[in-house]
């Protein structure tokens, strides 16, 4: 996206720059890093990072509304209501692709949008490796509003611990040693003191949970929550079972509380109007169907990583649809050929990190990570055998 950096980057890369840059990142958590790393970073010019955090705050601005708990009233499904949700959630991540306009001009469109954590704590050791193996400009960071490695550890801290001692708050998912995400589960634990700990080991009485460790019960007061619970409903069902005590009168607080994770989601996104946010409608409200479905996407509003979205719509899929109440129909996205590889140039997506502090009126940009491909979509399975592809970060000029 910047020319001339993006040329200076890949003339001077070698192959067994980013080997060692592999193998120290693996060395930081050995065996937890389970996903490909792009050879690159993405360098954002400033102007392109104004546009997407201009569509953002536009996004902000409806969620921090005090009407938003009723316009997402009917996003959480009946069977996963977590009582005592909390006026806001934590952590918002926003998905944009980047794009080329009609006008030959670079600009973001929204993908998606969640209301749940992210890999806020890897990206800082992804971060460290990038800079020690590779040139990256002074004058560009993977954070945001004037926070450093340092200030950005600390801001995360405080939200996730809440002042509470590090042994008394949990980072809780399903069985997470198996989640391929699990590094960055690992560098929460090593910046924050946190213990990593499955569902499954949770031990409830009364109203409160506890979990053991060398022969001691420890008290569960707060819950960094990584657990999703469209997941959870795909488990087994001792799993499942284990999993309702989530939705009991608990005293316990979370971080975020799992009902954020369906408000602040695709059922947000027909509410949106923005140049950077792509036409999204329900698709029970959607009277005439588009002449250019081709142009479409069609995507179930409770579903994790992609699954179940359907690509090329054709009108037969949504005569399949049994509950249209549950599905978007969003404008297609046109991904452009932006960064120049030894052999094709590859296609990007950033995720924005937005944290919001307890007493803070809005959340503010933080971090983010970023996603190469050279497949039809975004993800491992659309880039299998591929070079210049995977996850890494975006500098954005200062």
């Amino acid at each position: 996206m910047i020319p001339s950096l993006r040329k200076k980057y890949n003339d001077a890369f070698l192959q067994k720059k980013y080997e060692a840059f592999i193998h120290e990142l693996e060395a930081a958590h050995p065996g937890q890093l389970d996903f490909r790393v792009a050879e690159t970073p993405v360098f954002i010019p400033k102007d392109f990072n104004d546009k997407i955090l201009d569509a953002c705050e536009s996004i902000i601005d409806i969620i921090t509304d005090p009407k938003y708990k009723g316009l997402t009233k009917n996003s959480i499904p009946g069977n996963f209501q977590v009582p005592n949700e909390n006026e806001h959630t934590q952590f918002i991540a926003f998905d944009f692709g980047v794009c080329i306009n009609a006008d030959g001009e670079y600009e973001p469109q929204l993908i998606e949008m969640q209301g749940f954590p992210s890999l806020f704590a890897y990206e800082i050791l992804l971060d460290d490796m990038y800079r020690k193996h590779f040139q990256i400009p002074e004058n560009f960071s993977c954070y945001l509003n004037g926070l450093n490695r340092a200030t950005y550890i600390e801001q995360l801290k405080k939200i996730i611990l809440n002042n509470y001692p590090p042994e008394n708050v949990v980072l809780l998912e399903i069985f997470p040693f198996q989640q391929k995400t699990r590094i960055d589960f690992f560098c929460t634990k090593e910046y924050l003191g946190i213990p990593i700990i499955c569902l499954t080991e949770v031990i409830k009485e009364g109203k409160q949970l506890f979990y053991m460790h060398e022969g001691k019960k420890i008290r569960i007061k707060r819950i960094y929550n990584r657990v999703i619970f469209d997941e959870l409903h795909q488990q087994s069902e001792e799993v499942q079972k284990k999993g309702k005590i989530l939705l009991e009168e608990l005293e316990v607080e979370w971080c975020p509380h799992p009902n954020w994770f369906y408000r602040i989601s695709k059922y947000t996104l027909p509410f949106i109007r923005h140049p950077y946010v792509p036409k999204t409608y329900f698709l029970h409200e959607v009277k005439q169907v588009p002449s250019d479905l081709e142009n479409y996407v069609l995507k179930p509003l409770f579903s994790f990583a992609g699954q179940g979205v359907v690509i090329d719509v054709t009108q037969k899929d949504l005569d399949n649809i049994a509950d249209p109440e549950n599905w978007i129909l969003q404008r297609k996205v046109q991904y452009a050929d932006i960064i120049p590889t030894p052999d094709v140039p590859a296609k990007a997506e950033i995720r924005m990190f937005y944290f919001w502090d307890e007493n803070a009126k809005r959340p503010v940009a933080a971090n983010n990570l970023g996603r190469m491909s050279k497949g039809k979509m975004i993800g491992v399975r659309y880039n299998k055998d591929k070079e210049w592809v995977g996850g890494n970060c975006c500098y954005f000029e200062k």
